[in-house]
């Protein structure tokens, strides 16, 4: 294999590029430890091309939102990815939502002939010419260019609002007031990005959903899809090599949650880069109802910091956007639906004490048979007591076949 073109990435520079990043939890440790991270990662390959762009866009990304130096994309040259997003009513009534957009040019990314190589070389298809073609689409989109200070305007049902300027990562926010008041629970429009930007996908599932009623936030990884996220190689194998692989019997529970509680709408909250997020959303739509996709917007110059994403600093991350969420619908009733391989117990442990009247049910998966995952820690029931400290022992249960839970979410439409 040739690498002559990929640069090693210093332990000094990976601890650079984490600054700012939440610490370590105890179960980020375990996890890192037993599947030993820290061999692999010192190798994996730089990608500095992925921050090139002019001095006055670095400068000026600094600012994020207020950046009064932005530009619209240039539809010759950048892709937009509109994030699929859920829409909530203030306490005047009117309709609001989060609209997220990432920035890129499109096929960007240099040396990708050589990252797919190390990759296929570590996960063992190195002479597998297929795997190697799918090592590239999915990985392409880690590679490419990111676009800071850049802007586009979204079209929803006519009405057009200006969505960015993208940070530093390429990704921007924003929360837009919708056109009209009349929507009923469960609607589904499409928005798109009126820049014609060639070849992307343009449009984006906006679904309405109330101030009351149940919903669902579920994890992703080893929660409802085959990632072996406590071993790196899995990882890289599951992610861009094989095709993806829902848990079994998860798929069927998601339809009898979605049936029984009146089709409550749904957040998929991972760790995941959202440079992952076509290849999930795909997933998500053959398996799964559809929901809004969380994914985390770090930002880095090297892959090891998509296993740093995937490992560090999970907890945090996950209840601050499980905070956000509670602000748009304080109101509604949650069921949270993670597993045990990394820090979801303690996530929605946390989440409950700061919200104890929103979390109706808490579910944990019970992840066995990965030979890199110390069980004995991460499955330990002492693990659960204290993850779950005063949350009531009849909102919490660890769970390893989906069948147990059915009893379970049919005794929620009593409390509904």
């Amino acid at each position: 294999m040739n690498t002559s073109n990929i640069s090693a990435f210093s332990p000094s520079a990976l601890a650079e590029e984490l600054k700012g990043m939440p610490k370590e939890t105890e179960q980020d440790r375990i996890t890192r430890s037993s599947g030993r991270f820290a061999d692999i990662e010192h190798d994996m390959p730089s990608l500095p091309h992925r921050f090139k762009f002019d001095l006055k866009d670095n400068l000026s990304s600094w600012l994020g939102s207020r950046n009064p130096l932005f530009r619209y994309v240039d539809p010759s040259r950048d892709l937009v990815w509109l994030f699929d997003n859920t829409a909530y009513q203030d306490r005047s009534g009117r309709w609001k939502a989060e609209f997220v957009a990432a920035y890129f040019v499109k096929d960007s990314g240099e040396d990708l002939s050589d990252v797919v190589a190390w990759v296929a070389d570590k996960v063992g298809l190195a002479q597998d010419d297929e795997a190697k073609r799918t090592i590239e689409n999915r990985i392409q989109p880690m590679l490419d260019t990111i676009v800071p200070a850049r802007a586009c305007t979204v079209d929803i049902e006519g009405s057009q609002s200006r969505l960015g300027p993208s940070g530093r990562s390429g990704i921007s926010s924003d929360i837009v007031a919708l056109p009209t008041k009349d929507h009923a629970d469960g609607q589904v429009i499409k928005t798109r990005v009126k820049e014609s930007v060639a070849k992307q996908p343009l449009n984006a599932n906006l679904r309405f959903a109330t101030p009351t009623g149940w919903a669902v936030i579920s994890d992703i990884d080893d929660t409802i899809k085959k990632t072996l996220t406590p071993d790196p190689i899995g990882i890289l194998r599951t992610t861009f090599a094989e095709d993806p692989e829902p848990i079994r019997g998860m798929p069927e529970l998601y339809k009898h949650i979605s049936q029984k509680l009146d089709n409550p709408p749904f957040w998929y909250l991972s760790a995941s880069p959202y440079n992952l997020y076509p290849f999930l959303r795909e997933f998500r739509d053959q398996y799964y109802p559809p929901g809004t996709m969380i994914l985390r917007d770090a930002s880095w110059m090297n892959l090891a910091g998509f296993f740093a994403d995937l490992t560090q600093g999970t907890q945090a991350y996950k209840v601050d956007r499980m905070v956000k969420i509670h602000g748009w619908f304080p109101k509604r009733k949650f069921i949270c639906i993670g597993d045990s391989t990394q820090s979801d117990p303690e996530a929605f442990g946390e989440a409950y004490r700061k919200f104890p009247k929103w979390i109706g049910a808490i579910f944990i998966r019970k992840v066995t048979g990965v030979a890199e995952m110390d069980e004995a820690r991460k499955n330990a029931p002492e693990r659960f007591t204290r993850a779950f400290e005063g949350v009531p022992d009849d909102v919490w249960y660890v769970f390893e076949d989906p069948n147990e839970l059915y009893a379970k979410v049919d005794a929620l439409t009593a409390t509904r």
